[in-house]
């Protein structure tokens, strides 16, 4: 049988992502809306879309993510990861529907030795980390039983603006750049998370879930983005010397985790994932978007 799917913020990288895999989904279902269909700064209009409609699954990927405009827009970035969080996740619970909300590694303060776990203690840095964290209590608060809420890190795909576009970008216009080593995590390639999510829409364990629960997701590895950026130049043959800095070297408005690391085994466990190593998804990302896949 078929399951029906709603996947919010279409145009996004994620959204963008699960959009071209769809066509290879004979079992599912999908209907794509964006800003346009579906205004998350406006949730008052989100009950009214949903009059008549239902879906099996809603994969939420609508979410306010410039971190350093947040600060100064804070009533914005609350009212789209946080209000219209919760009015999702309430319309999920009414129509019994599953839902899978992507999260951050923003919602840490990022000053640990060892990969977050999902219990570890939460403490945003800044307005974006605090509001996606008022997403996640809204969405555990409202307490429907298929709801899973996915923490990832680093995003980057062949669509939207993301850290790889921006190097390479960079890395053809100048003869150096300096990029910062002391913030540590994991890229994630948006397409690798489309494909866990539309293997866990079709698990088993889904449908066994009785209350909302949270999951870590990332690609494999570790390395700073310095490591990211040498990466995307040696496999790009781009000749750009790139300069380690410190975050005190580059400021911006929003404080950074200098330590992002995310402990992946309950998703891995819970949904028989297997995850690719964050090399191996920069390579095939690379492979894309210069025109050789």
């Amino acid at each position: 049988m078929s399951k029906s799917i709603l996947v919010t913020g279409a145009n996004g990288q994620l959204g963008s992502e699960l959009y071209q895999l769809s066509a290879f989904e004979n079992s599912l279902t999908f209907t794509f809306v964006t800003r346009k269909e579906l205004d998350f700064s406006d949730p008052l209009s989100i009950d009214a879309w949903f009059v008549g409609k239902h879906f099996d699954v809603i994969i939420n990927c609508a979410a306010y993510t410039a971190v350093d405009k947040a600060e100064s827009e804070p009533e914005l970035a609350n009212v789209i990861n946080a209000t219209a969080v919760a009015t999702l996740a309430n319309v999920a619970k009414k129509n019994h529907s599953a839902l899978i909300h992507i999260s951050t590694d923003y919602v840490f303060n990022g000053k640990n030795f060892k990969p977050y776990v999902e219990s570890d203690p939460v403490l945003p840095q800044g307005v974006y980390g605090q509001t996606k964290l008022e997403g996640e209590q809204a969405a555990l608060a409202v307490g429907a039983p298929k709801t899973l809420i996915i923490r990832t890190s680093w995003v980057y795909s062949q669509f939207g603006n993301n850290f790889v576009k921006t190097m390479l970008r960079l890395g053809k216009e100048r003869a150096e750049l300096g990029v910062i080593y002391d913030q540590v995590g994991t890229p994630t390639s948006a397409r690798d998370l489309a494909l866990a999510i539309l293997l866990i829409i079709k698990h088993p364990a889904l449908e066994a879930l009785k209350e909302p629960e949270i999951y870590h997701f990332s690609n494999e590895g570790v390395c700073s983005w310095y490591d990211f950026a040498k990466a995307i130049f040696e496999y790009s043959g781009i000749n750009c010397h790139i300069k380690p800095i410190e975050t005190k070297d580059y400021p911006t408005p929003a404080t950074r985790p200098h330590y992002s690391l995310l402990n992946k085994a309950k998703i891995k466990q819970r949904f028989d994932l297997t995850i690719p190593y964050w090399k191996d998804s920069l390579k095939d990302c690379l492979d894309h978007l210069n025109g050789n896949k």
